[in-house]
């Protein structure tokens, strides 16, 4: 039961906590799974090359121009934990035969070998963030794994003489030897000279164009760990005082929040709340079970999202010379969420004074719902949190005057079953965040740009004690990111979507502590369609392996999935029989009474009813839950998307035990 009560309390510390990779919060789950997960027994290490891992994402779409390459620092990360970021010296690239740049590309690279932790790192230039992302882990063979970042938008901050910071805490001892051999370049993209804006979309092209001035929101050097602020609970608060030139016409604060969920990251300008941020849920590439992430990391965990709230309407309250006060808080936060921001500044070069005022702001208060129903340790959380706020203000430059008008709308829905005493554990969470920015130019034209995000997760954990101190854990995670964005900058209107979905399957045995044996694959599905682009990826792994991987950049309707949620031809036709009959089901529990039936129906049909008595323990439904709900009546618990890989396997998945037996019951 001890080990049962470590698992259900590192699962919840992962609902709370989501950056894994802290190494003074990982130790004890760690330790459990390193023995197995560094080693390589059967293969000769010098003849097996390093392992490349990867993030799924589309490329940057990139000029045709040649790129001017600028290395800017290289370094191994060694003992580093708690002790000072390294340092170096930024001067622009004058080396570059053109000082005019259409893109600009941070480019890490990075190699390991031996035993280590994922780690968190970033990297700043003059305290601003460009990029924070988590380590691969190592093997013994060695992992290579590189991150591109389109850094264009603080163009300004790279023309000026800079310090650059980076931080990886690293610990290395006997037995986590991996060391972190990094190069970091920057690549810079030449003007296109036929890509020309006519003078009649000059002011449009400005509006759109990278901030002049970027102000970090960032602890400054010198000092030990990152440049970010650590917020261990809900009642800690990072304040900065700014006082930012009398001729700016635009601001915008980009923040990039450490955690998920339900976490509100709050920020507030001189007591009074401008915007929100409800993030993206991260699991990096030790999370849950890191033979899922091998070699295919987790959504954002090479490259976490960062998110804007728009500032503008309130400059006519800091137009005045005078310092004000941001506040960042994380509502409902655990130890410890790593927390700055930059705030990007847009400049009136042919005016000293722009002037201001705030129209109307409205900031309605959290709505929260919280249902529980609770027998001893088990039972189930319902929760749903809705908020809006908006805000309009105008400015007066030598541009006009311009009124901009900033709308936030969140909704938040968490349904939690635990069961066997903590040691069965469901979750299925969705996130809407909608924002608005539309400014009305002095011309009568109007920029506007829109963002339509949907953040899915689900998590199913299961741990079953087979005695003599073994225990056998199973994890099932869904991760969803979709955005629709739209803009208008006065030339033209564009459209985007995006649909990320990565499904993640894997088991590991622990005895004594130390894990014995352990498998996770994973497939993802990335679609992206742009106006004049589009990316499409599909791609699996299992421990290490990738099993196919289809990638093309041509637009179309509709995509193929190994992956999907129902029954597909990937599936044995003795599998496909065994959801068409239900007594089969019963074989299937008798014969391995300690593994858990999980399976999904696509749609309710007459069929759940015959569930009943079969010894199934989840269902899971793409439609109408609650309707299937009451068709159970409880005896069975229903959830969302739930992969049926723990019942009968399709080829890729590791529950070969499962199929096996329901082959054999025909």
């Amino acid at each position: 039961m001890a080990s049962s009560m470590l698992y259900s309390l590192l699962f919840l510390l992962f609902l709370h906590q989501s950056l894994f990779s802290t190494a003074n919060l990982l130790h004890k789950k760690s330790l459990l799974k390193q023995e197995l997960l560094s080693q390589s027994h059967h293969t000769p290490l010098n003849d097996t090359p390093p392992t490349l891992f990867f993030e799924v994402t589309k490329p940057i779409k990139l000029p045709k121009t040649k790129p001017c390459s600028y290395h800017i620092l290289q370094h191994d990360f060694g003992y580093t934990y708690g002790k000072p970021p390294v340092i170096a010296n930024y001067t622009p690239p004058s080396h570059c035969p053109s000082q005019k740049f259409s893109k600009i590309v941070l480019q890490w690279n990075a190699t390991c070998k031996g035993r280590q932790f994922d780690r968190i790192f970033g990297v700043w230039l003059g305290g601003v963030e460009l990029l924070r992302s988590c380590t691969a882990e190592p093997r013994a063979t060695g992992i290579v794994w590189s991150v591109e970042k389109d850094i264009t938008r603080y163009y300004s901050l790279l023309m000026k003489n800079q310090t650059l910071a980076v931080y990886i805490g690293n610990l290395v001892t006997k037995i986590y030897t991996g060391v972190y051999h990094v190069n970091v370049t920057i690549q810079f993209y030449p003007d296109d000279e036929s890509d020309v804006v006519s003078k009649s979309d000059a002011l449009v092209s400005k509006h759109h164009s990278p901030a002049d001035l970027i102000l970090p929101f960032s602890r400054k050097l010198p000092l030990n760990d990152g440049l970010w602020f650590q917020i261990e609970n809900s009642t800690d608060i990072v304040l900065n005082e700014f006082k930012i030139p009398q001729n700016v016409y635009r601001a915008m604060l980009e923040d990039t929040p450490g955690n998920g969920p339900f976490r509100e990251v709050v920020v507030s300008l001189d007591g009074k709340l401008v915007g929100a941020i409800w993030p993206f849920t991260v699991i990096y590439t030790g999370g849950v079970n890191p033979l899922l992430w091998r070699p295919i990391t987790g959504i954002g965990s090479f490259d976490l999202p960062s998110y804007n709230i728009e500032i503008t309407p309130f400059l006519g309250k800091i137009l005045d010379g005078k310092s004000h006060k941001f506040r960042i808080s994380v509502a409902n936060a655990l130890n410890v969420w790593y927390i700055d921001a930059n705030l990007h500044l847009w400049l009136d070069n042919k005016s000293t004074k722009v002037e201001g005022e705030l129209l109307e702001h409205i900031s309605s208060p959290l709505v929260v719902s919280l249902i529980s129903d609770f027998k001893g340790l088990n039972g189930n959380f319902l929760t749903s949190v809705s908020r809006s706020i908006s805000s309009t203000g105008w400015v007066k430059s030598s541009h006009g005057n311009i009124t901009t008008n900033w709308i936030q709308n969140f909704s938040y829905k968490n349904s939690m079953l635990i069961g066997s005493d903590g040691d069965l554990q469901i979750v299925n969470q969705i996130i809407h965040f909608n924002d608005s920015v539309r400014a009305q130019l002095p011309s009568s034209s109007v920029h506007s740009t829109e963002s339509h995000k949907k953040f899915d997760l689900y998590f199913y954990y299961n741990e079953l004690d087979d005695g003599n101190g073994t225990s056998l854990s199973h994890e099932n995670v869904t991760l969803g990111f979709f955005e629709k964005k739209s803009k208008n900058v006065g030339f033209g209107l564009s459209k985007s979507s995006l649909r990320n979905v990565q499904n993640g399957q894997g088991h590991m045995a622990v005895k004594n502590n130390l894990v014995v044996s352990g498998l996770g694959c994973t497939q993802q599905v990335y679609k992206y369609d742009g106006s004049n682009f589009c990316y499409f990826r599909n791609v699996s792994s299992s421990n290490y392996t990738i099993l196919y991987d289809e990638e093309g950049n041509t637009c179309r309707r509709g995509t193929r999935s190994h992956s999907g949620f129902g029954l597909s031809r990937m599936w044995s036709s003795a599998a496909q029989r065994a959801f068409l009959a239900p007594s089969l089901l019963v074989n299937v529990k008798k014969k391995c009474p300690r593994t858990p039936l999980v399976l999904y129906i696509n749609g309710n049909g007459g069929l759940l009813e015959h569930m009943k008595g079969t010894g199934v323990d989840v269902i899971g439904l793409g439609v109408d839950m609650e309707d299937g709900r009451k068709r159970l009546d409880k005896e069975i618990s229903v959830q969302g998307n739930v992969d049926p890989c723990l019942l009968i396997s399709s080829s890729s998945c590791p529950y070969r035990r499962n199929s096996k037996v329901c082959d054999n019951s025909f």
